[in-house]
Formats: structure tokens, C-alpha cells, sequence
């Protein structure tokens, strides 16, 4: 999340960060404060940036840091008609009031000619100091200190205001709060893009990408929940009411400006005019566990034969293999995406049988993250984030690209068909073996 806000607003980690890479502290190099104010207006990851001033390894290290920094830097902040305070964090240890105490008194050689205001001060400095990840084993010493000027705070309250128990109209499988800001960020949703999502359900995803002043859309096979009919996924409720829909969510949080339509549509079939382009697709495709995986089907094929009734809008329906899911969704990011568009969405694993080389490729699509959240021992899910870096033709629609060279991907014989075959096998008997 953090390395996609940095391309959007300017700046990079820094060189020394590579030592610290398991620390909670990271060294971010951004050119103004304005641009860290930018990025911590979008993080729910990070907490708070901090102007870095000094630090060090030992308590000495970090002294001799602060005294090399540029009193010119420093003098705005420590004049004599301003208001401060010094505030002190330490990660995996808590220190008793007169430790606190005694570790400010040790800056007493820092040129701070204003009055301490502990309620309302003008500049807030930190202490941080860094005591490792592992709870059963903290050192008596941190491993790292840190001081610097308070900026600004990350956006962690919108995971409480935009929790999905608040929410107006929910599903089975609406996606968390904390994880939709999250893919929001990954695809790097800016004010005016228009964000699409082809498996949109009720509509959670799109929330966060308004929230960040994009146009949003999508669509879904599942009738009933595009408009908002049929049994309700809250509990204590039989059936959705008259305004349970996906404008509704919008509404209640002062976004429904940003709302563009959601319409029903099978994904595996076109129906987008030529040159219509997204900003970004950002999704959660159905896994076929809570959600099932369906597309339009034909009696020539071998079809499961469905008749229309309020649970089922469709006439005939198939199953929707997983791998092809995929296929269609990577080839339509590569044709409808603008350049350097990006495609954000959710890879279900088999944690022992996973390999690098199961995920979806297309040569027009560059992989620019894989991030695991683990869901057991055995199963996870990736965040996969892609960007669009070749224009879209022809012959690179039914090819797949693995490192640099092209494969069929459609297929029963193909590997993915039957490692994604036996993911969904897998996740639904570990579901049934968790309920009982």
C-alpha cells in the first residue's frame, strides 16, 4: 500500500530501509510535506509520519544524530512564542511515567525555547524506539531509536466508519472495510477515475474507490442482489428491504455523486463498446465457496438448465471454472484498462502446493505485487495488484505470458484449471470441517 501511494505522490523508501525491512519503523524519502500529508490522507496501514531529525542504534547514537541536524531545519519549530510537547512510542515494551520522563529530560540539549502546552500544543516531537516483533523475547535495550517532528496521522478511523456491521446493504461475502481502503490504494484511485468492478456484489469495494473522488461501476450475474431483491444476509432479517442496494450504500456516506450504475452481466461475455477504458478494476471474483461461479450458458452446451424464478434471473446457466474466471478477467484489464491502469484483485491458494507459476499472466499486464493474507494453516488468499504497460492486440488474447514467453492458458489440461480445481475442493471442505 504504501509503495503504490509513494508512485501517486512522489518519493521512495530510503537505502537504509533495506536494514530495518522487519522493523514497524520505516525511512520513507518524500520530497515535501505536503506530499507526506497527501499520502497519510490515503494510508489505513500507516500510523503517523514523522519528520525524521535523528536516530541511532543506542541512546548515544541517536544524541549524536540530533546534534548533526541543521539547527536551521530545526529553529522554526523551537522559537519562544510557540507551544510543544515531547511524546515518547515504543513498539513491543511499555515504560513506567519516570522512564518517560527521564529519557526527555536527556534532550535537554536541543535549543527548545517555547513553553510545554500538554493539551493543545503547536509542535508535537516523538520518541520512537523500536524493541523488536517477538513479545516472548524483548531486549533490554531497543534496537532502534528514532525522534522527530508529528506531520500528520493515517486514516485508521475510516476502518470504524465505513465497518460493514454499519453498513446499509451487505452480502454473504462483502468485502472488510480495512481491505477494501487497502485495494482502493493498490490501484492508485485518484479523483475522476472511473473504477469498475465486474463481480461488484453489493457494492463494497466501489465505496472505498468513491471515497477517493472516483467515478465507480460494475457488474454481476446475480440479479436479486443488483437490485436488491431476495433474502437478506443479515442476520435476524429474512428479506432485503425496498432501499437495500448498492446506491443506497453510496448514499449513506454522502457519496452517491460518485455512483455511476451497476448493471447484470455475465463477465465471461463482452458488453463494453471498443475503447471504453477504466482507470482501474478493482474485484473480488466469486471462489464458488459462499458465492457461486456462474456464467450464461447455451443448450448446445452441457449446461445445468435453470428456470427464471426470483432466486435465478437467468434461463440457462454453466459453471464457471476458476482458472477461467481469471483468464477473462486478466484479458479484459489488458483491453480496457488506460496505460498504466491497474487491475487489483483476490487469488484464493493451497498454501503447500502454491508456486509463483499459478499466477494468472498476460503480456500486457506487469505483476506488481503479491501479498498473502492467511485465512488457515493451509489456505490464503493473494492481493494481487497489476498494471497495464503494452497496448492491447489481437493475438495476445488467448496467450499467457510466464517469465517473457507465451503459453496457452485456456484449457482443461491446464495446470491452473487444476490447481484452482482443487483450491475450491479444498477451502470448501476446511469451511465444513470449521462449522462443525
Amino acid at each position: 500500500e504504501i509503495t503504490s501511494l509513494l508512485s501517486l505522490y512522489g518519493g521512495q523508501f530510503s537505502g537504509e530501509q533495506e536494514i530495518h525491512v522487519n522493523s514497524p519503523f520505516w525511512i520513507l524519502s518524500i520530497p515535501s510535506e505536503e506530499m507526506a500529508r497527501g499520502l497519510m490522507k490515503r494510508t489505513v496501514c500507516a500510523k503517523s509520519v514523522f519528520e525524521l531529525w535523528g536516530h541511532g542504534r543506542s541512546a548515544g547514537e541517536l544524541y549524536a544524530s540530533l546534534k548533526n541536524y541543521p539547527m536551521d531545519k530545526m529553529l522554526p519549530y523551537l522559537q519562544s512564542d510557540s507551544t510543544y510537547k515531547v511524546h515518547i512510542h515504543t513498539f513491543n515494551r511499555t515504560l513506567t511515567q519516570a522512564q518517560k520522563i527521564k529519557k526527555i529530560d536527556a534532550l535537554e540539549f536541543l535549543p527548545f525555547k517555547g513553553k510545554v502546552n500538554l493539551k493543545n500544543p503547536e509542535h508535537i516531537f516523538w520518541i520512537l524506539e523500536d524493541y523488536g516483533m517477538d513479545p516472548n523475547n524483548v531486549p533490554e535495550e531497543p534496537f532502534h531509536l528514532y525522534f522527530g517532528r508529528w506531520i500528520a496521522d493515517g486514516q485508521r478511523e475510516l476502518i470504524e466508519s465505513y465497518s460493514v456491521k454499519k453498513r446499509h446493504f451487505i452480502g454473504n461475502t462483502s468485502m472488510d472495510a480495512c481491505l477494501s481502503f487497502i485495494m482502493a490504494n493498490h490501484g492508485r484511485v485518484k479523483p475522476n477515475d472511473v473504477v469498475y468492478d465486474p463481480f461488484v456484489g453489493t457494492g463494497g469495494l466501489l465505496i472505498s474507490s468513491a471515497h477517493f473522488g472516483a467515478y465507480v461501476c460494475g457488474t454481476d450475474i446475480d440479479y436479486n442482489t443488483i437490485h436488491g431483491l431476495g433474502k437478506a444476509s443479515r442476520k435476524n432479517q429474512k428479506w432485503r428491504g425496498p432501499d437495500e442496494n448498492i446506491r443506497a450504500n453510496l448514499r449513506q456516506y454522502g457519496l452517491e455523486k460518485y455512483y455511476l450504475d451497476a448493471l447484470v452481466s455475465d463477465s465471461s461475455r463482452p458488453i463494453w463498446r471498443k475503447g471504453m477504458l477504466f482507470d482501474a478494476i478493482i474485484t473480488d471474483p466469486p471462489y464458488g465457496i459462499r458465492e457461486a461461479t456462474r456464467r450464461t450458458g447455451s443448450q448446445k452446451e452441457t449446461v445445468k438448465s435453470a428456470e427464471r424464478s426470483t432466486e435465478n434471473h437467468i434461463f440457462v446457466s454453466s459453471n464457471y471454472h476458476l482458472s477461467d474466471i481469471f483468464f477473462d478477467l486478466l484479458k479484459f484489464a489488458a483491453e480496457c484498462l488506460v496505460m498504466g491502469g491497474r487491475l487489483v484483485y483476490w487469488l484464493p491458494i493451497y498454501r503447500p502446493e502454491y508456486t509463483e507459476e499459478i499466477i494468472p499472466r498476460h503480456p500486457c499486464l506487469k505483476l506488481i505485487s503479491n501479498c498473502e493474507q492467511m485465512l488457515s494453516s493451509h489456505t490464503s488468499r493473494r492481493l494481487i495488484t497489476m498494471e497495464k504497460v503494452k497496448e492491447f492486440k489481437d493475438q495476445d488474447q488467448n496467450s499467457d505470458s510466464l517469465d517473457g514467453q507465451y503459453m496457452p492458458y485456456r484449457g482443461h489440461n491446464s495446470f491452473r484449471e487444476k490447481y484452482f480445481s482443487g483450491v475450491t475442493k479444498r477451502i470448501a471442505k476446511e469451511e465444513k470441517d470449521n462449522q462443525k
